[in-house]
């Protein structure tokens, strides 16, 4: 049977013979600390998710809808919505919308029914994609949008977590959170063990452990199950309830108090403290993975019903009745007609106008070009106090590593902005010393050294692109690019894509690469495939043939990122 009218029927009927389970918390009203008011306010949240995801496998037999990836099991998320700031930047897991309609609350003239309809439609009309993908996201909600799967989406949460502080100190001058804002990273179960969140996690930890801010809430929401494959039972718990210089946290996400309860103490030890939290929601998964997954193909029929007797919605139901704010009629009334209400507004949506050329599907590709920022004028005195002893050097040839440092230092003096980041870029200067100086020029805060993980590198840049930084992350050799290549071509080469422009990640990769190693090293230090880079849309590749050019292109790549929000990948051929 169609599970979704299964869960569907069972909901009507467990309230009509009052047959509504049991409560899994003993946490109250009181305790939790919602109002009546918001208790109610969530709830409706949950009841618009889950007719959406209904409305959605109908749009799709009616070949009016294209996505039937729901939500349905995880709507507890609308709890930790309720606990958030509007301007908290949130990376969403896919099975949010119950995240997103709550907090769609917050700002007054949200149309979340409409907007998430066009984009079931895959509608033009769609207000953050404009058609071409069913994601989650808004530029005033401060959600950017994903399409992860894995968690990949976990690095640039991190990076932009690391910005709030960092913004504090050097204010970028287009700067889009508050300087005491959090950043929340929800995820499933199955995708914490993917070597991307995995490496985020550490890069958070690691972070924290030295006391560098990281004001970052992951939230896990542990339905059991990957696509087909368990989670071994107590399996998150262990993994992270010990981590070095992470708050572990643990909710009921079936128990909309128990999650709100969690969700303020997160959000408020996180903002406080600036140190990462893991938020823990146990939840199922209702319908299966989605429309065409057959879930009787890999687990039992009994197994099925177990999850869909735990139904959050029921359980949200339970709470409100006994607590006297909504008889079990009254709430059957609201169920109805929030689902004749998306109903009504389906057959509207799939009427708007949907993209009807190759033009249009990729006229987002590349970012919007935005209004030029004033360089900070510097006279001579004080780019020869920046350069010290190289100053008279400037007079004589040099390599292209001395050039480009130079060059990156003199764009630094203008573009309060620019960020660099990588390994051993510090005061080493980075695998061929283009760095050099350069920190003892402009100190820690804008030439970072990070930890040796190419993932969380890009990442990092991700993350401070999205809060008004021009990142230039080093990665050391082109052959280490390639464990990372999806932080370049899923996450920051498609948001302009998916967001319609409205979200971009300007930045500039600087990569050592092409042959020159001679006797050792093989493909990690003599690699020459451009291919991985040249293929991916709307990436800038540099690759200058002598130092004048690199110098030149050094600067035409700044102004790409400042003034059209472009990537550049700057390849450095190591001969040079």
């Amino acid at each position: 049977m169609d599970r979704a009218e299964v869960v569907h029927n069972n909901f009507i009927t467990s309230l009509e013979s009052d047959d509504l389970p049991s409560r899994v918390t003993n946490t109250t009203l009181a305790e939790s600390g919602l109002t009546q008011t918001e208790l109610i306010e969530i709830f409706e949240s949950q009841i618009l998710s889950r007719q959406l995801d209904r409305t959605s496998r109908k749009m799709q037999a009616r070949g009016e809808g294209f996505y039937t990836i729901g939500s349905s099991g995880h709507e507890g998320n609308a709890a930790i919505a309720a606990a958030f700031r509007v301007d908290d930047m949130a990376f969403l897991h896919y099975r949010d919308a119950a995240f997103l309609i709550q907090r769609s609350k917050k700002l007054p003239d949200q149309t979340p029914t409409w907007d998430m309809l066009l984009s079931f439609s895959a509608s033009a009309d769609d207000p953050i994609s404009g058609g071409r993908h069913k994601v989650l996201g808004s530029k005033t909600l401060f959600i950017p949008p994903q399409t992860s799967t894995i968690a990949s989406h976990l690095p640039k949460a991190v990076g932009a977590a690391y910005s709030t502080d960092l913004a504090k100190r050097l204010e970028p001058s287009q700067m889009q959170m508050q300087t005491d804002s959090v950043v929340l990273a929800s995820f499933g179960d199955a995708s914490a063990n993917h070597s991307t969140s995995q490496g985020a996690f550490n890069t958070a930890c690691w972070s924290a452990y030295q006391n560098i801010p990281m004001p970052i809430v992951f939230i896990c929401e542990d339905n059991g199950i990957g696509i087909s494959t368990k989670t071994p039972g107590g399996w998150v718990e262990a993994s992270f309830s010990q981590r070095p210089a992470l708050n572990y946290i643990r909710c009921n996400g079936l128990d909309i108090l128990d999650t709100y309860r969690a969700a303020r103490v997160a959000q408020s030890q996180v903002r406080r403290h600036r140190k990462p939290a893991f938020l823990h929601m146990n939840c199922v998964r209702l319908y299966g993975h989605a429309g065409s997954d057959v879930q009787t193909a890999y687990i039992t029929k009994e197994e099925v019903e177990s999850a869909e007797a735990n139904d959050p919605l029921l359980h949200s139901a339970r709470i409100i009745r006994d607590a006297g704010l909504l008889t079990n009629e009254q709430i059957l009334t609201l169920y109805n007609s929030v689902g004749e209400r998306v109903e009504r507004v389906a057959i509207e949506a799939a009427k708007r106008p949907k993209l009807m050329s190759a033009k249009q599907v990729m006229s987002s590709i590349i970012p919007p070009k935005k209004e030029s920022l004033a360089l900070r004028p510097i006279n001579a005195d004080e780019r020869k106090a920046c350069f010290g002893s190289d100053w008279n050097a400037m007079k004589k040839p040099q390599n292209t590593s001395r050039l480009l440092s130079w060059a990156i230092s003199d764009l630094m003096l203008q573009h309060r902005n620019i960020v660099l980041a990588g390994e051993d870029i510090g005061p080493k200067g980075g695998v061929y010393n283009v760095t050099g100086k350069v920190h003892s020029r402009f100190g820690s805060d804008r030439v970072l050294n990070t930890l040796l993980d190419e993932q969380s590198i890009l990442g990092l840049a991700i993350g401070l692109a999205h809060n008004g930084f021009l990142p230039i992350p080093e990665i050391q050799f082109l052959a280490y690019l390639h464990n990372a290549e999806d932080q370049l071509r899923g996450e920051a080469a498609t948001l302009s894509f998916f967001s319609n422009g409205q979200y971009t990640n300007p930045m500039i990769i600087r990569i050592a690469g092409l042959g020159y190693q001679k006797g050792f090293g093989g493909h990690f230090h003599n690699d020459n495939s451009l291919a991985v880079l040249r293929d991916i849309p709307g990436v800038i590749i540099a690759c200058p043939s002598n130092g004048h050019d690199a110098v030149l292109m050094m600067r035409e790549a700044v102004r790409l990122a400042q003034e059209e929000q472009r990537i550049v990948v700057f390849v450095e051929p190591i001969a040079l």
